[in-house]
């Protein structure tokens, strides 16, 4: 029996001494050094994964795989592991996949930019080396309970094949069951070197059964602690993380991997939905408004493919850096953006395509030459501003350039033409890159200073063709024409693949959403609605209705309005005539709808989209000032109207003055005294009958003329409950009366 338990007792402490004689002597304890022509794919692994996702990532391996056997070069497959919840089913067949021998010619990293715990930790275990975030940490396999056995084999099978030399059982076994502890220890090898192993409390056993020298124990992870490391701890102490880096491009940089392997393939199932938007003009704020809303318009139909065709000499700065920052803000795992250069991307142009994912430019198209000039105050002619307008465009350079992962300082050269830009060569990893004499100077003898780059010479600013774009890192190898970047992009041929330009809807649209158009709009509404009451022809009704839905239809487009302001207008419309109409008096409906109205009316102007709550604020003051400005002025038109309409030519006839409101012509025609003193008009209420006003009119309201209760409309102002009321007139079923007592003569 003893005999039968001491046989797999010395084969584990065999395999445990083989294990760190390899460690010891593994070559790859150390990051692969740089080399030339390796190249490689990013992957986001998105919580949950599912069966898409890993045929994905087999499908990107094999490739992957199948071309470095055909070139004989080194391939690296990235996957970016997210934090999420999966099945240990769907881990198991991923990790199945990736150490697969029909991709073995694939080195594979995780890289770990968060805390990752449960069944996805499994998958950076898989892999070559773990790359993560300083402050993240891996593990909790088990969520604070140990896996099941058979889970744990399947795991400790994948991890006794060495793909990460930094890996042990001891340290997987602590991931997986919060049991289990984690020592560091110190042993004289055979060599008689000291090294360092990370076992379990039994491994430890093991060891000091075969008098093995021991000179130091350290508890790295107690009995009951979970399983569950720091990035930056586990670097030091030598387990686990092969480097830590806080970015995805630095993870590139590692591999020696060039920018394109850091845009992964667009859509979620392969399949690509592409747009194409034209910039072959003067980048003015038409412009500007044109492409935004064609990009919100695009993504909002699912396209995960946003080609920019440039052609353009430049043009506004702001609206330049509003275009390039809207761009860069896109998702690129949703989302990938590409400049395509034809012929020219000079000034805000090139702001623009410093924006996207990818630059694809023709082989002699030219990029740069981005420096900022105003016109005189004499006019006619141009300076370059001062330095205090332009450093804010160096910050926004640099921030686009680390976002789009390519040099900052040969983006920067293109607008500071004191600039000088070196070819600077990593001292470690040989990696190459371009960078300015400060940034070399502050980079602690990391870089090694190269040759100056010649386009950044003094007094130009950087301008450079297609190919030497590509050779400096601020493009993809150039395209000769659209069927050779359909193909690079991986847009079918059957593909409609139309351009969207700007035409005079776009330019209309623009004039619609200014201040001063949106106050005419809805000052022109209201009026055309008052006129209506008073000249009930329908005409003005019409035009009203025109006038909010141009409001409307051009912050729809422009992207500050949506189905929800239109409800809200449309339900307070509703209300209000409900209130006008229908209920007596005027209280709740009437207010709720004027309150409905105007908020619609403010929120259709403005998207508070990444403004703070000061410039929210600041939008919203704006917007009902501007409403209030438009009701002051209704209603100073509707008192001129009241006091002059009567007596202008032509307008005076299409509106009818009862007796004694205004002086007329006696030679001309009258109406017939008989048609308003009808008894007939409304049953038993004549002109000149006198009734008490039952509800307080205003306007609208209830009376009572003897036994009868009648719907009125007071001819002016308000009119309390109770007060006598005489019939003025009778229009159709209209009853319009006035107060008696304000007429009475002394």
């Amino acid at each position: 029996m003893c005999v039968n338990q001491l046989i797999p007792s010395a084969r584990l402490l065999s395999a445990v001494i083989l294990c760190a004689a390899v460690a010891a002597a593994d070559t790859e304890n150390q990051l692969p050094q740089s080399v030339h022509g390796r190249f490689g794919q990013f992957y986001t692994l998105k919580s949950r994964i599912t069966d898409g996702q890993i045929s994905q990532v087999g499908n990107l391996a094999a490739q992957l795989h199948a071309r470095a056997v055909r070139e004989d070069r080194e391939a690296v497959l990235i996957l970016e592991i997210r934090p999420g919840s999966s099945r240990f089913g769907q881990v198991s067949d991923l990790v199945a996949r990736l150490t697969s021998a029909d991709v073995s010619r694939v080195r594979t990293v995780a890289w770990i930019p968060e805390t990752v715990e449960g069944h996805h930790a499994i998958i950076a275990l898989a892999c070559h080396d773990v790359v993560m975030n300083p402050d993240a940490s891996l593990g909790n396999i088990g969520g604070g309970k140990a896996l099941p056995q058979e889970e744990q084999d399947f795991i400790l099978r994948k991890v006794d094949r060495r793909r990460n030399s930094r890996l042990s059982r001891g340290v997987v076994q602590a991931m997986m069951d919060p049991a289990v502890e984690l020592l560091r220890v110190r042993v004289e090898g055979a060599a008689g070197i000291e090294e360092e192993r990370f076992l379990t409390q039994r491994e430890l056993k093991l060891l000091q059964n075969d008098n093995t020298a021991i000179s130091d124990t350290e508890t790295i992870k107690g009995i009951g602690a979970p399983g569950v490391f720091v990035a930056d701890d586990a670097q030091r102490a030598g387990f686990l993380v092969a480097k830590t880096v806080t970015e995805r491009r630095q993870v590139a940089a590692l591999y020696g991997l060039p920018t394109e392997s850091m845009r992964e393939r667009h859509g979620a199932d392969g399949e690509t939905n592409a747009r194409l938007i034209a910039l072959h003009e003067t980048i003015t704020p038409f412009t500007e408004e044109f492409v935004l809303r064609q990009i919100r318009t695009a993504t909002a139909e699912g396209a995960n493919l946003l080609i920019i065709d440039i052609d353009s000499p430049g043009g506004f700065l702001d609206s330049s850096v509003n275009i390039a920052n809207t761009l860069a803000e896109l998702d690129p795992r949703k989302v990938e953006t590409v400049a395509w250069v034809r012929e020219r991307a000079l000034s805000g142009a090139a702001i623009v395509a410093m924006g996207t994912d990818r630059i694809i430019m023709s082989p002699g198209a030219q990029l740069g030459d981005a420096g900022v000039i105003r016109e005189t105050e004499e006019g006619g002619a141009f300076e370059h501003v001062p330095e205090k307008i332009r450093s804010p465009l160096l910050v926004t350079l640099e921030h686009l350039a680390k976002e789009k992962n390519r040099p900052a300082a040969l983006l920067q050269a293109m607008v500071d033409m004191s600039l000088q830009v070196y070819e600077v060569t990593n001292a470690e990893t040989g990696r190459v890159t371009y960078m300015s004499e400060d940034d070399i100077e502050a980079s602690d003898e990391e870089w090694i200073k190269g040759p100056v780059v010649t386009e950044s010479r003094d007094d130009f600013f950087l301008t450079v063709s297609g190919s030497r774009a590509h050779e400096l890192g601020l493009a993809d190898a150039p395209c000769d024409n659209m069927d050779e970047l359909r193909i690079r992009l991986g847009i079918p041929e059957d593909e409609m693949l139309q351009t969207v330009e700007r035409t005079w809807v776009d330019t209309f649209v623009f004039v619609l959403r200014s201040q001063i158009a949106g106050f005419g709009l809805i000052t022109l509404a209201v009026l055309c609605i008052y006129v209506e009451l008073h000249i009930p022809s329908g005409l003005f009704g019409i035009l009203s209705a025109v006038f909010f839905a141009l409001f409307f239809w051009s912050r729809y487009l422009g992207g500050t309005s949506g189905s929800l302001e239109l409800i809200m207008f449309l339900l307070g419309l509703a209300l209000l005539a409900m209130e006008i109409f229908v209920v007596a008096g005027f209280g709740v409906f009437g207010v709720s709808g004027l309150l409905l109205m105007a908020g619609a009316l403010v929120m259709a102007s403005h998207t508070y989209s990444g403004m703070t709550a000061g410039q929210r604020f600041d939008e919203s003051m704006s917007s009902l000032a501007s409403l209030a400005g438009a009701l002051v002025t209704v209603i100073s038109v509707a008192m001129f109207l009241n006091w002059f309409l009567p007596s202008i030519p032509v307008l005076n006839r299409l509106i009818l003055t009862p007796p004694g409101y205004a002086t007329v012509d006696e030679n001309a025609p009258q109406l017939d005294p008989s048609v308003y003193e009808s008894r007939s008009a409304v049953g038993p209420v004549i002109t000149g009958a006198i009734g008490i006003a039952e509800s307080t009119l205003r306007p609208s309201g209830k009376a009572s003329f003897g036994k009868n209760f009648m719907d009125v409309v007071s001819d002016g102002g308000y009119i309390d409950h109770g007060t006598q009321v005489e019939v003025v007139r009778v229009a159709g079923n209209r009853i319009i009366v006035r107060s008696v007592e304000s007429h009475d003569v002394v």
